[in-house]
């Protein structure tokens, strides 16, 4: 089988790359590297450095590739540049992927999984953890242009059969993931941890997320190439605020950490969490990680590779 990952030199992506590679499958990698890197490409897979939004370029990759199944990974997914720079969100996740899925459709993809969101398509909503059917009240240009994805593909779905899988992730976290970036609370304490540095908290720190270890969302992507179609948040249905990581992380380092506290950032939720039962029902889904036993992964591989 022939999986074409966009975004497969990212962080998720690639870790996605890497266990299709194990199980056997022919892989395609297409990524424009303005956030992925080079480094993270699986050398078994084929690499493509390619904007989503060139069309001639793109199509090109289809022609050459002959994808199967997509794994749409590639995305603008910082929410604070989006509040900045909502056209520049929406030209990357919106235009960009109308042609990606315009292209499947044309060269016989038969499935795409797609990457949604979950922690930033609810807004705040007043029953956690939200589950697929909680009203849709993004607070971010970027929750609005997921969502907007998730309608565009749910069109091509009725208009040309073309089958899909939508995934909307909770707060993902893990090896690779950017320490110096602006998405990942979790990659960004280990960064400044482990330099020995203070880490700084937006708001009071009683705010709220529901942290996933990648590869839980590795094991919902393999889930979905043969699943049932579907739209399922992926997450743990677990409440986490900010100032409770520190905790985990002081108890997995055993030693305190220095925290600062700053004004909160606009567009971001207070409180999310994401029900899986539908996941668990129709794809087999299951995260098999503790929060702690994430984390305590995440500095083990941080701290091998950042030396």
């Amino acid at each position: 089988m022939r999986i074409l990952v966009t975004g497969g030199a990212g962080f998720i992506g690639s870790n996605v790359v890497d266990a299709f590679v194990e199980k056997g499958f022919e892989v395609g990698v297409l990524d424009n590297l303005s956030t992925g890197k080079e480094k993270n490409i699986n050398p078994k897979a084929k690499f493509y450095n390619v904007d989503l939004r060139d069309f001639s370029s793109l199509e090109k990759v289809f022609v050459d590739f002959k994808p199967e199944i997509v794994d749409h990974h590639a995305a603008q997914i910082d929410v604070r540049k989006s509040v900045k720079d909502p056209s520049f969100d929406a030209e990357v996740n919106i235009i960009g992927s109308i042609n990606l899925f315009d292209l499947a459709v044309k060269y016989g993809v038969r499935r795409i999984i797609f990457a949604s969101t979950g922690g930033a398509l609810y807004g705040e909503p007043k029953v956690l953890p939200a589950n697929e059917d909680t009203p849709i009240k993004p607070l971010s240009p970027y929750g609005v242009s997921k969502y907007c994805m998730e309608n565009y593909l749910n069109y091509f779905k009725r208009l040309h059969g073309i089958e899909r899988v939508i995934l909307r992730y909770a707060n993902v976290y893990g090896p690779r993931q950017d320490p110096l970036g602006e998405a990942g609370v979790i990659a960004i304490f280990t960064g400044r941890i482990l330099e020995g540095k203070p880490v700084t908290i937006f708001g009071d720190g009683t705010q709220t997320r529901d942290f996933i270890y990648v590869e839980d969302v590795v094991s919902a992507n393999l889930l979905a190439l043969d699943g049932v179609e579907g739209t399922y948040n992926i997450g743990t249905g677990n409440e986490t605020s900010v100032n409770e990581i520190v905790q985990v992380f002081e108890k997995v380092l055993r030693r305190k950490v220095e925290v600062e506290y700053a004004k909160p950032r606009p567009g971001e939720v207070y409180r999310i969490a994401l029900d899986y039962t539908r996941a668990k029902q129709s794809l087999g889904f299951e995260p098999k990680y503790t929060l702690e036993e994430g984390i305590k992964k995440t500095i083990e591989w941080y701290t091998k590779n950042m030396k």
